[in-house]
């Protein structure tokens, strides 16, 4: 379903479906249980999107046209069936693609409800992880080291993923009194 809210905002709602366990019953939830529930890999039930807005691609679709997972995109066109977006990395940076509502189904073990969403396979992402970073290199770079990297490296690979040093920029503790962070090191992963 497409409600536009104003002009720029379009908000796309997902469509949940429960599946029948093994003995063939369905369960009865309400829906709005369903619609709350965000699990691990799949999209929101309700999706925001306005035009200009960078989504970052939850599945590959179709690696040879250059949409694989952890693609960034920026949304070009909103439509009642497909977003028209722009490649923004990979080999094909810059093609226009269209990208189509997918059904996701989480493993039982994760949700413990078997139930499946149809959803556009994006989230909006004017941010990323250190992790899904890694690969990729954009103009600007801002990094929240208001608590210091988890693991060996994290540091050195959100630091490289600027294409210039003058464009990176670093939040760091408001009573910090040195400007400095912990970069974990394992000297033993060295070797």
């Amino acid at each position: 379903m497409l409600n536009i809210l104003d002009e720029e905002t379009f908000t796309y709602l997902a469509a949940d479906r429960l599946n029948p366990d093994e003995s063939g019953n369905i369960p009865h939830y309400i829906s709005e249980f369903l619609q709350n529930l965000n699990p691990p890999g799949m999209p929101l039930f309700k999706l925001n999107l306005k035009i200009g807005c960078p989504i970052i691609l939850m599945r590959n679709l179709s690696p040879s046209v250059g949409l694989c997972n952890g693609t960034r995109l920026l949304v070009t066109k909103c439509c009642r069936h497909v977003i028209e977006v722009k490649i923004l990395t990979g080999h094909k940076a810059g093609e226009t693609v269209f990208l189509p509502r997918i059904s996701f189904q989480p493993s039982v073990s994760e949700l413990n409800i078997n139930m499946s969403r149809r959803q556009f396979p994006v989230r909006v992402a004017y941010a990323m992880t250190i992790n899904k970073s890694q690969g990729k290199f954009v103009k600007y770079v801002g990094i929240d080291l208001k608590t210091p990297v988890l693991s060996h490296g994290q540091l050195y690979v959100a630091l490289s993923r600027c294409t210039a040093t003058n464009r990176i920029t670093v939040l760091l503790e408001d009573d910090t009194e040195k400007l400095e962070t912990t970069n974990i090191v394992y000297p033993e992963v060295l070797l």
